[in-house]
């Protein structure tokens, strides 16, 4: 199996320069020795066993378990190296990883399947961990999804505002007392933020136990009790319509085998004259499986849809797409953030959960990192409505400071503070 390794790195490395130490104390050298030196060492024998028969599943779980360690460099840094050199399509290793792909496709294929209790479950399992984690590396208003750099010197909290005044002018909130449904609200950042700018009623929806408690403790402290709602439901239960709907970072969740009930739903819940905004990370390619250390560890049932999918759905529901915004390198820069952070604060995440949960974590976030970087992700923002008269017919009104048609209402003190939660 070393040898097979040894091969295969052999073929798929060009450029870069990757070190490898072997469990038996050999190490090989690979690329052109251009960019910055990195070096990976194997701890034992079936590590390297393991990643040749699966490589998209048991290099994570070698790191999360202290079978490789990255020695004079770090987990991006490696994976930037075999990213770059792999492309978007990375070639098998062997027969039998490529046998394990052609698998995981075809249970794609027939999978997919969300449920009102699996989705329920999935969110928990990753939303419902604690929200002291979440503090660790989320700017305060806890905003879980891909800022937008107006500027690259910008950093996390002024991205992250320019992304909720970007959502904003889109959703063309050009009246006072608007409905706006927040489909996968969070902590609630992005339906306060759209209350007290815009003076709207909010409406929002979630399926994390935590993020109902949290979200709704703010509106309470910050004096929109009666404005902003938060409920614990699923978007299929709904049945009141709204002026606006907007979701950020929650498609992804929905699962490919109910892009046709998404819309579909949207489109009864949304007003003749109205206007919705979806926020959701994309792939560039067309569609294949979700990550196998994704779908196990991060976000089991979730999927990353290719345009085309999402584009078929919108079609059959009658919805009209009015604007389509590609946000490509602002979630690379949005994760390097959230990296940064959260290796500062290792420790305390430790104390959280343990050594291995940080390990998982850490290549969550650096694997994340890099496939928005060097790879196929970005981030898609699809503008539906009815009537394609719904929205100017320029698009002026998305440029420049976002003014509401009232004069925004001060946030309370304890919005003016360093806060424990947040939206999307």
């Amino acid at each position: 199996m070393r040898r097979l390794l040894k091969r295969y790195l052999d073929d798929l490395i060009e450029t870069g320069d990757l070190s490898i130490t072997f469990s038996d104390g050999s190490r090989a050298r690979y690329g052109d020795g251009t960019g910055p030196a990195t070096h990976l060492r194997f701890n034992n024998r079936q590590s390297e066993r393991q990643v040749v028969l699966d490589p998209h599943l048991k290099f994570a779980e070698a790191y999360m378990n202290g079978d490789i360690d990255f020695v004079e460099s770090d987990v991006y840094d490696v994976l930037e190296v075999l990213l770059k050199n792999a492309g978007e399509t990375p070639p098998p290793p062997s027969m039998w990883s490529s046998l394990i792909e052609t698998a995981r496709r075809t249970a794609a294929s027939f999978g997919g399947w969300n449920s009102l209790q699996r989705s329920r479950r999935n969110v928990q399992h990753h939303y419902d961990l604690s929200g002291e984690l979440y503090d660790l590396f989320l700017d305060p208003d806890r905003q879980y999804s891909c800022a937008y750099f107006e500027d690259p010197s910008n950093d996390l909290e002024t991205a992250q505002m320019a992304k909720k005044r970007h959502i904003a002018k889109k959703l063309v909130l050009d009246r006072e007392n608007l409905s706006v449904l927040d489909i996968g609200s969070g902590w609630g950042g992005m339906a306060l933020y759209l209350a007290r700018q815009f003076n709207v009623r909010v409406t929002g929806i979630t399926l994390s136990d935590e993020q109902h408690l949290v979200s709704n403790q703010r509106a309470r402290e910050d004096g929109f009790a009666g404005q902003v709602e938060f409920r614990l439901q699923d978007y299929r239960h709904l049945k009141t319509k709204f002026d606006r709907i907007v979701s950020v970072g929650m498609f992804e969740h929905v699962g490919r085998k109910h892009f046709d009930t998404y819309f579909d739903q949207s489109a009864k819940l949304l007003e003749p004259d109205g206007v919705m905004l979806l926020h959701t990370i994309g792939q560039s390619s067309p569609p294949t499986p979700t990550n196998p250390f994704i779908e196990k560890y991060i976000f089991p049932g979730g999927y990353i849809p290719s345009m085309s999918e999402v584009v078929r759905s919108i079609e059959k529901s009658g919805l009209v797409i009015t604007d389509i915004e590609v946000l490509r390198l602002h979630y690379a820069e949005t994760l390097k953030a959230w990296r940064a952070r959260f290796l500062d604060h290792w420790d305390q995440a430790r104390d959280l959960y343990d050594e291995r949960f940080c390990r998982m974590w850490n290549f969550y976030l650096a694997s994340s990192e890099a496939a928005f970087r060097w790879q196929d992700l970005v981030v898609f923002q699809f503008q539906l409505a009815h009537d394609p008269k719904a929205v100017p017919l320029t698009r002026d009104y998305m440029v420049g400071q976002t003014k509401g048609p009232h004069r925004a209402r001060k946030a309370s003190k304890s919005a003016q503070k360093k806060r424990t939660a947040s939206a999307d």
